[in-house]
């Protein structure tokens, strides 16, 4: 089965590390324009020179900071603008990827209600306004593909994960929501749930975990990875495979699904 993005283009949020780059990599290499957007232009510069360029040479990426969602708002919906005035030819946005950071973990209980508001926004309130941004031009060119990256926490909720798990549950309804309305324009809405995954908030939570049980970090991983069935954390180039795949045309008739990409671990169906 051969994926083509030529003539796509994808904006992939979260895009200077982790999942994020690696399904920014993955786009470019099987021919879409690919347009980076996090908030630290070095990182950022030095991603979109790791992008293949072989097929299409004017990738591009955009700043914003995600806890300041009519940032977010105003930088894509102007490069959104630009793209439609620069030529006759429309330039849609076709495949929007969702990934940012999640909350900082710790218990729900001891949260107070702006960290609720603060993820929200960063995740909620975020992913509508790229919504509405992209959605005129992937409803004129009759593709769309929204992929949510999420975390198994939508399946069952995670330990010392309170903030995360709340929100993250909100994001798959919000979608699933949109799944429904957004269809009969042929635009479809995937939830991606990664498991452990080797990232830098992986590293944040073994740490944490290591600290709460007074082990090393090497045995705290070791134990989490217990719980896996396939004993190993996932590499971002996994999780980014999935997503790679629900954007493409051959998953033009999969809607409103969340899709674990963990190893087995996750215990509900």
């Amino acid at each position: 089965m051969k994926i083509d993005f030529t003539d796509k283009t994808a904006l992939v949020c979260g895009s200077s590390t982790g999942i994020g780059m690696a399904t920014a990599q993955q786009l470019a290499a099987a021919g879409a324009r690919v347009i980076l957007l996090a908030r630290n232009p070095n990182k950022l510069e030095q991603v979109l020179q790791t992008l293949d360029t072989s097929h299409r040479g004017d990738h591009t990426y955009l700043v914003a900071d995600f806890s300041k969602y009519k940032e977010v708002e105003r930088v894509v919906s102007a490069f959104v603008y630009a793209e439609r005035s620069r030529s006759t030819i429309a330039n849609p946005i076709h495949i929007l990827v969702n990934n940012t950071g999640g909350p900082p973990p710790g218990h729900l209980i001891d949260a107070d209600v702006e960290a609720l508001e603060n993820g929200f926004t960063q995740h909620v309130k975020c992913n509508h306004v790229l919504v509405k941004s992209c959605l005129e031009g992937m409803k004129a060119a009759g593709y769309g593909r929204v992929i949510n990256v999420i975390s198994t926490s939508v399946k069952a909720p995670i330990e010392f994960l309170g903030v995360s798990n709340t929100i993250r549950g909100a994001v798959a309804n919000w979608a699933k929501t949109l799944a429904t309305e957004l269809g009969p324009h042929g635009i479809t809405v995937n939830n991606v749930l990664p498991g452990f995954t080797a990232t830098e908030r992986l590293d944040k939570i073994v740490t944490g975990k290591a600290n709460r049980a007074g082990h090393s970090e090497e045995q705290a991983a070791e134990i989490m990875k217990s719980h896996v069935p396939a004993r190993r954390f996932a590499e971002p180039e996994e999780v980014a495979n999935a997503i790679i795949f629900l954007a493409s045309d051959k998953a033009a008739y999969i809607n409103g699904i969340n899709l674990p990409v963990d190893g087995g671990r996750t215990k509900s169906l």
